[in-house]
């Protein structure tokens, strides 16, 4: 047994880097949380010309689309060293804001801000009228709308508590997933005891209510609430059949089994399926806030002068720098007692570097795509090319894993709408005159072919694969169902519709 030392040669990540790639593999919205995060608790951080955040939700760029996005350049001079001297004397660095004395309002002052600020009085404008705010709709949930309804109905009060606790029972869709039977041990308070039968006719009250389907246990029962909504009697009496007996075929769109089970002509089944299918199986969600997260694109392609840019989005480039003040007055007073303040420091400094290097390469590799891809932005999804992570990769000078993180929730903002980076990558299919297809264009043409295809006799996969195969393109019938799926596109049985 003996004991040496070897030298070895091993590539590691700094801190630094480890820390870059982070920020650079982070969606535009992880993104932006990171910087309020580090806004929040960095010193040495702040926003341009005072726009911080006011809370939590709020973004750290204005949101107006007028506002203009800082060069990349201009970047690089924020994250000078801090050791340039403040070049106006007269800067007051205790300016600082003070704590408001709250014994100096008047009585009546407070009184009156206090109850606005509670809501028990309306705010007014400064000439006196209604302000802005009070012009606004108010959300109404769906709860607040079936008590509103149940508040100017004749109940007595313990029917009124039973029909309170079915409305507040159900989920964001207006169904009661909750059994009755559980719902009879909630009701407190109520003597004697409710048992399940008053259960079902507080149900029945609820179920009576706007919006029609509400309080259903299931989608038939939904369904079978809002068919009063129907005008004619007979189609009325065909879907309640149809939801009752054979709701699985409904599903399945098989108009053929129904039209043998029920009796009736297929035509006349699609058009109660028709009419079925335009009720609501959601009633819960016409009311309430609908909060949709829509995707803000990091990077905008426009044509100009028949030449297709790139630019960044301004509305995701954040307006950061470093306090100079801050800075200066750290680095004349620094001692081995501040070092957690110098790990700040450090910190605001790798931030600004990683932000510049972030939408630099972003830029980089957009342009890149367009580049290889314009015809694509031209002519559609017939023209989009094969591309590899290796073509990009070897053009703008990084590494391929390097272009994984940075197309990998990045998007961009082009005439035909706003695509995902890796949607321009696929790679290339070989068709029988040898050149190569991008998995893409198959997708556009597999598109296109079921677009065509007569509303009475749809193409199957087989028969799209033979089309695609008379065209040069040797495709597997396996890929083409992979690619209808992907199109969100469904099955021919279900395609088939009746003439």
């Amino acid at each position: 047994m003996d004991l040496r030392a070897d030298h070895r040669q091993s590539q590691t990540l700094s801190p630094r880097l480890q820390h870059a790639v982070r920020l650079l593999q982070m969606s535009s919205l992880d993104f932006a949380a990171m910087l309020r995060d580090t806004l929040g608790r960095n010193p040495f951080l702040e926003a341009e010309d005072g726009d911080a955040p006011e809370s939590e939700d709020a973004p750290l760029t204005p949101g107006e689309a007028t506002a203009s996005a800082p060069e990349l350049s201009s970047l690089s001079g924020l994250m000078d060293d801090a050791d340039v001297a403040v070049t106006e004397a007269g800067a007051d660095v205790s300016a600082a804001p003070a704590d408001v004395d709250v014994t100096a309002i008047n009585e009546e002052g407070s009184d009156r801000d206090l109850w606005a600020a509670d809501g028990g009085g309306q705010r007014r404008a400064e000439d006196g009228e209604l302000s802005a705010l009070d012009m606004m709709a108010v959300e109404t949930s769906l709860t607040t709308h079936l008590h509103g309804q149940l508040n100017v109905l004749p109940l007595s009060e313990r029917d009124l508590a039973l029909a309170r606790t079915i409305v507040e029972s159900l989920d964001d869709d207006g169904y009661l997933r909750t059994p009755l039977q559980e719902l009879v041990g909630v009701v407190v308070g109520l003597e004697p005891a409710p048992d399940l039968q008053e259960m079902q006719i507080a149900l029945k009250l609820v179920q009576s209510l706007d919006p029609a389907g509400v309080a259903a246990r299931d989608v038939g029962e939904c369904l079978l609430l809002q068919l009063p909504g129907i005008d004619c009697s007979e189609t009325r009496s065909l879907a309640q059949a149809i939801i009752t007996d054979h709701l699985p075929a409904l599903a399945a769109r098989d108009i053929a089994a129904l039209a043998r089970q029920l009796g009736e002509s297929p035509a006349r089944i699609e058009a109660v399926c028709d009419r079925i299918r335009r009720l609501d199986p959601r009633p819960g969600w016409r009311f309430g806030s609908s909060h949709v997260a829509y995707v803000v694109p990091d990077v905008i392609v426009k044509k100009v002068r028949d030449r297709w840019t790139v630019q960044l989005n301004p509305a995701i480039v954040p307006k950061l720098r470093l306090n100079q003040v801050y800075a200066q007055l750290f680095q004349r007073h620094r001692t081995p007692a501040n070092a957690e303040l110098g790990a700040h420091l450090q910190e605001a400094r790798w931030t600004l570097r990683n932000v510049e290097q972030r939408f630099s390469t972003i830029l980089d590799v957009a342009e890149a795509i367009v580049r290889r891809q314009h015809n694509f932005l031209d002519y559609g999804a017939m023209a989009m090319k094969p591309l590899g992570l290796k073509e990009i990769a070897d053009e703008v000078g990084i590494h391929e894993s390097t272009v994984s993180r940075v197309t990998n929730n990045k998007y961009m903002a082009t005439p035909v709408g706003v695509l995902e980076l890796k949607y321009f990558f696929s790679r290339a299919m070989i068709s029988a005159n040898g050149s190569a297809c991008s998995g893409t264009a198959i997708r556009g043409l597999i598109k296109d072919i079921i677009e065509a295809e007569s509303p009475d006799l749809p193409l199957s996969d087989a028969e799209i694969t033979r089309q695609l195969a008379q065209q040069g393109l040797v495709v597997a019938r396996r890929t083409v169902t992979k690619y209808r799926q992907m199109l969100k596109i469904e099955a021919v049985d279900r395609r088939r519709r009746v003439a």
